[in-house]
């Protein structure tokens, strides 16, 4: 779950709000003076986000520098290539969140107690 908490009630409770954190898969965007400034968020997905962020960074480069010789069409149509890529990509993100999600039971990693969707039932 995602909620939002002034800085002030964040420095009040941070103990409390990194227990929800850690344990529930909470996130908290901190605002101040009603603006969004900052988020608390798991290590895991901070960790996920900085993998992907440098992939992000890496592939920009490649790219760059694969089309630094190219013809303007045929690099727009790499482009264009890339950019259906990264949606696919999207979509795959969206279902490994999801999938990190799983409730964990003592069957949710058994394959025959999964639905048709391979979500435990």
């Amino acid at each position: 779950m995602v909620r939002e908490a002034p800085a002030m009630m964040v420095r009040q409770n941070l103990g409390e709000l990194l227990d929800q954190i850690q344990y529930r898969g909470d996130s908290v965007v901190i605002t101040k003076s009603g603006k969004r400034v900052a988020a608390l968020i798991d290590i895991a997905l901070f960790e996920r986000l900085r993998a992907l962020d440098e992939d992000h960074t890496r592939l920009r480069a490649e790219l760059a520098q694969a089309l630094s010789g190219a013809p303007l069409k045929e690099g727009n149509a790499l482009i264009s290539q890339a950019q259906g890529d990264i949606e696919a990509f999207g979509r795959m993100a969206a279902l490994l969140t999801q999938i990190d999600r799983i409730p964990d039971r003592v069957d949710a990693w058994d394959p025959l107690a999964w639905d048709e969707h391979g979500l435990p039932q």
